[in-house]
């Protein structure tokens, strides 16, 4: 059937996308459905156009195609290699616990910072940190939030780090060396910061004690080379060899970065923001929205563009209901916004902004305990809990996590209530 009548054709479109029966399916699907209806002129720009401003398929869609945001190199490396220091320390550790173990064991080996890149811990951003940055003249550069490639150098370090502490305390914070002894993880820090310093590193093709020092630390693989030739430089070639080291690691830096960021500029489309759009930031770092979390929106929004910082990240103008969020979102994690016109779709309800519903800041009281999971060392205990309110999703929480701990957990191992996993 042939119509002319835009408000039959408002209403077509409208039946065929937004009603429970039509489900708010793709615009292809919604253009098979109406084309079974009737035709008009131009009816797939219609359909094209009133399923890509739909509000809710925008918000509940996750994000396909490429990524937005190129790999851009933030500072040209001065150096072609860094010290590293690890050092254990508590999760609560506080800005008085880390500041002095940071002078006592980091300041005496590099000296004083110039600048410190570091993520938004309140280790740093406490006004000790502040005070001690400004006497001293250090710059405090705070990474773009969920963004870790800002830092990516340290952060690729940190993985390799957790790795190797993976590979002795995968089942607990205790493991046994080869003699059957037992020690603490944080006895392996200072060996591995000695294995990583030795070992070759491949976008600089050398180990970093070679650029660093000129020479390798000592290791007990090495007592068993006592009886080959030790070759001794003079200095001159010591520090030829140096020279050619470092540059063929700036060589070998360059060659990586080109060929990462080649690889990664193609599967990544080129950001196209300007201060003003209308933006939908993602939910996928926004924790405290009620509801279940499978079913919540993947973005919230549209939020106003303020500002750009460089190219990969953007600055929003938030609402009051998410103004404790940082208002910085990396590109990779906000998509445009497409507004509908109530001119041309007069049937589309024209509704305010709606944004997902935001938990109170206070703790949510815990009904029951519902199982509980032993860990291989037998030591650690989880709980699987259930909240009082019927939209939170029950979670497996320790001991000490748990509110009235005492009470829930004696009414938890009563004999008819008992359910152990292992």
């Amino acid at each position: 059937m042939t119509v002319v009548d835009r408000s039959l054709i408002n209403l077509v479109l409208k039946e065929c996308h937004d009603r429970n029966f039509s489900g708010h399916l793709s615009e292809d699907r919604t253009r098979e459905k109406v084309k079974t209806c009737m035709w008009w002129q131009m009816w797939q720009k219609d359909v094209a156009a009133y399923c890509k401003t739909c509000d809710r398929c925008q918000k509940s869609n996750k994000s396909t195609g490429k990524r937005v945001g190129n790999m851009i190199n933030i500072q040209e490396p001065r150096r072609p290699c860094k010290t590293q220091i690890f050092l254990p320390c508590h999760r609560d550790d506080i800005a008085m616990d880390t500041a002095p173990l940071i002078w006592n064991r980091v300041v005496s080996w590099p000296g004083i910072f110039t600048k410190i890149i570091s993520y938004r811990e309140p280790k740093f951003t406490s006004a000790l940190w502040t005070n001690i940055n400004q006497l001293f003249g250090t710059k405090l550069s705070f990474s773009t939030p969920y963004h870790p490639q800002t830092d990516g150098l340290a952060e690729r370090m940190i993985q390799t780090l957790e790795d190797m502490v993976r590979r002795f305390c995968a089942y607990g914070l205790e493991f046994k060396d080869f003699d059957g002894f037992t020690h603490d993880w944080c006895n392996l820090y200072p060996e591995l910061q000695l294995a990583y310093k030795k070992a070759v590193h491949a976008s600089i093709n050398q180990t970093n004690a070679i650029l660093e020092k000129g020479w390798n630390p000592k290791l007990p693989q090495d007592s068993l080379r006592k009886q080959l030739v030790e070759i001794h430089f003079t200095a001159a070639r010591v520090k030829r060899m140096l020279d050619k080291a470092r540059k063929h690691a700036v060589r070998c830096m360059e060659d990586s970065f080109a060929y990462a960021k080649d690889k990664w500029d193609k599967s990544h489309a080129i950001p196209d923001f300007k201060v003003g759009d209308l933006v939908l930031g993602s939910t996928t770092n926004i924790n405290n929205i009620k509801g279940c979390k499978k079913l919540k929106d993947s973005f919230a929004g549209p939020f106003v563009i303020k500002a750009l910082h460089g190219e990969n990240s953007v600055e929003v103008e938030l609402s009051e209901e998410l103004s404790n969020k940082n208002p910085t979102f990396p590109v990779t994690l906000i998509k445009p916004y497409k507004s509908s016109h109530a001119e041309q779709f007069p049937l589309r309800n024209q509704v305010p902004q709606v944004l997902p519903p935001i938990e109170s800041s206070g703790i949510k009281k815990i009904t029951k305990v519902l199982k509980e999971i032993k860990l291989r060392t037998n030591k650690v205990r989880e709980y699987l809990v259930r909240y009082s309110h019927p939209a939170s999703e029950d979670e497996w929480l320790a001991e000490k996590d748990i509110t009235e701990a005492t009470k829930l957990l004696r009414r938890f191992r009563q004999p008819r209530n008992r359910n152990i996993t292992k």
